[in-house]
């Protein structure tokens, strides 16, 4: 099968990263793939990085010009390629394909919906999506539930598909634990609590701070802190002032960009996901559940798919986060009572299995 996968994004965030490692995974399967991306972003350098068939298009531009020159290169590209399939994982240029497929025809249209906004439903919307797609592919069941109560779209055009983690890298790695435990400096007693993510206020990194904070203060001194970030939109100086602020250099500890991420994840006694929002795919949490670390979360996105009620909590309830942190490591059993859930749940979360629901999706659509 031919497909061109539409990823401009500028980051490297889950939504790039779905397309980009879906994209990977056709390749593997032997698949022909053409990654379009935005040149000169982060997400095309991570394309490349992967060794990736990358065209760079300015796929999100605006001007009457620009459209038309965007639409003259797609339709010339579509002739070349002759792709079977063209899955947009971003909107910009969504209605340029659906005018091509109307065009051109021969190949199947399909939209991914990874964001956390959900599309208004305007006339040009639902023609888009109800008419001229081929299918809705969504990643979590907020989304699912506005196509399908909002726009309408028919039950067979509408697919849920979360998305997968590379188990071969994410996977329990007790010599790796040893390792980086040591270099760490905790020690076997220690309770290490992590939370894997940029540093950006929505990835909740100053109520985690503050819970972790409150449980030290009550007496909790063998509980760590680490934190699998970096700058983003929130400085690395503005996470470390939160730590002394609150009290807890002593017991916290940065990484950093490190190669080794799966890893360390390895180090952790419990996984947090403290998101104020967003979370529509979750890339982190699918990362910490293949490392076999138990996990809570806030309620929000995907992760209420992910996770069972008794693991979320409310988003910024530090209370709720504090009480979560302080039942994993106090109550016999509740560890292991989460694992066993989270592996059920993995069980469909492999890449194997996110390329075998897509091609389903790709194969069947009308």
């Amino acid at each position: 099968m031919r497909s061109i996968q539409v990823v401009n994004v500028r980051w490297f965030n889950a939504t790039a990263w779905y397309g980009m490692y879906l994209s990977r995974l056709l390749r593997e399967s032997g698949h022909e793939v053409l990654v379009l991306g935005l040149p000169g972003t982060l997400s095309a350098r991570k394309g490349e990085e992967w060794g990736l068939p990358m065209r760079l298009l300015d796929l999100n531009t605006a001007t009457p010009w620009g459209i038309a020159s965007l639409h003259g290169k797609l339709k010339r590209l579509v002739r070349e390629f002759r792709p079977d399939v063209v899955n947009c994982h971003r909107g910009e240029s969504y209605l340029l394909w659906g005018l091509i497929k109307k065009e051109l025809g021969g190949f199947r249209l399909i939209r991914t919906r990874g964001d956390q906004r959900l599309p208004k439903a305007n006339l040009v919307n639902r023609w888009l999506h109800n008419d001229v797609s081929d299918a809705v592919i969504t990643t979590n069941s907020p989304m699912t539930r506005h196509f399908r109560d909002v726009f309408k779209v028919p039950k067979n055009k509408l697919h849920q598909i979360l998305g997968g983690v590379d188990t071969d890298t994410f996977h329990p790695d007790p010599a790796a634990r040893t390792r980086i435990r040591a270099e760490l400096g905790y020690g076997d007693g220690n309770f290490v609590v992590g939370l894997l993510g940029r540093f950006d206020r929505v990835k909740g990194q100053h109520e985690l701070i503050r819970a972790v904070a409150r449980l030290h203060a009550q007496g909790m001194k063998n509980i760590r802190l680490l934190l699998l970030g970096f700058d983003s939109a929130t400085p690395e100086s503005t996470v470390r002032g939160w730590i002394t602020e609150h009290g807890i250099d002593s017991i916290t500890a940065i990484t950093g960009k490190r190669p080794d991420i799966a890893a360390c994840l390895n180090v952790l006694d419990l996984g947090v996901v403290a998101s104020l929002w967003s979370e529509t795919i979750a890339r982190a949490a699918l990362e910490i559940m293949a490392t076999g670390v138990p996990l809570i979360s806030t309620d929000v996105g995907v992760m209420p798919d992910l996770l069972e009620p008794g693991a979320l909590f409310a988003a910024g309830d530090v209370d709720g986060l504090e009480q979560g942190i302080r039942a994993v490591a106090t109550e016999p059993g509740l560890a292991e009572s989460l694992l066993e859930v989270q592996g059920r749940r993995m069980a469909d979360l492999s890449g194997r299995d996110f390329l075998t629901q897509t091609l389903a999706v790709y194969e069947d659509a009308p």
